[in-house]
């Protein structure tokens, strides 16, 4: 009798230890829970599941500017490398630049690209990735202007800037509000240059040369304004979204695929 009782306990034991490596054998094969993320982009959270969503200005050229009925330009390809990086579907959206960064906080869009600089001002509201990318502002004048340098610029000249763009927060900064005109596109600026509004433009160094090249009679001063540093604006709450997106940006750095994209657009002189 004693004997029997040993027998079922050694058979109740085995028959447990044949359950937990079935159980693990199952796990092994592949029979776990299937609503499990099972992509780094299942995992992340977007504005549209399975989307990477960017604001942009498309009337930035090289940066962004459309070509038939697309969005094309250096930020569209990068962006476009990026989403592809992480498994996305890249959803690209005009609209004005000053509507970029509030649609971004409010969780519009899942980032900005639009030739767009780091500021403490907009530090205060957004998150930015490491720099893509270097831009000089320069200014446009009329080939006839009296305006030869930047030291020939004071609080009583008229300057054309894009809204709310470096450009144009520099220039309030040096030469106060008064002086300093908005437009909602930098072709505005441009053409109230043409128009004798204003008399001059300060822009982007690539923007400023389309235009000029579009636009008999001006041309672009010698001297720079300022240099910077272009980067992507992110929701400060979201920071995995901004870790993914700047871990896949230095990939792209790294293998010479973003120079590839700049050097397209804008050929080495």
């Amino acid at each position: 009798m004693k004997n029997s009782k040993k027998l079922i306990a050694v058979l109740a034991v085995i028959a447990i230890i044949a359950a937990v490596f079935a159980a693990c054998t199952a796990s092994n094969n592949g029979d776990e829970d299937t609503t499990a993320p099972t992509s780094e982009a299942a995992a992340l959270s977007t504005v549209t599941e399975g989307k990477l969503t960017m604001a942009t200005n498309a009337a930035f050229p090289p940066y962004e500017f459309i070509e038939g009925d697309k969005i094309v330009g250096i930020d569209a390809e990068v962006a476009q490398a990026i989403a592809d990086k992480l498994g996305l579907e890249l959803e690209i959206v005009d609209t004005e630049f000053d509507s970029i960064i509030p649609g971004v906080q409010s969780g519009k869009f899942d980032m900005g690209m639009a030739g767009m600089t780091v500021t403490d001002e907009r530090l205060q509201t957004v998150n930015f990735s490491d720099t893509y990318a270097k831009g000089v502002q320069v200014i446009i004048v009329k080939e006839d202007s009296t305006i030869a340098s930047v030291d020939d610029i004071n609080e009583n000249t008229k300057i054309g800037c894009q809204v709310a763009t470096t450009g144009s927060i520099y220039a309030q900064d040096d030469y106060g509000t008064d002086a300093v005109q908005e437009f909602s596109k930098g072709a505005d600026a441009v053409q109230a240059l043409v128009a004798g509004k204003v008399d001059c433009v300060i822009i982007d160094n690539e923007p400023a040369k389309a235009f000029v090249a579009e636009n008999e009679g001006l041309k672009i001063l010698e001297t720079t304004y300022v240099e910077e540093d272009y980067a992507i604006c992110f929701n400060k709450e979201s920071t995995e979204l901004q870790e993914k997106v700047n871990a896949a940006l230095k990939e792209l750095i790294a293998d010479g695929t973003v120079e590839k994209i700049v050097n397209k657009y804008i050929p080495a002189e």
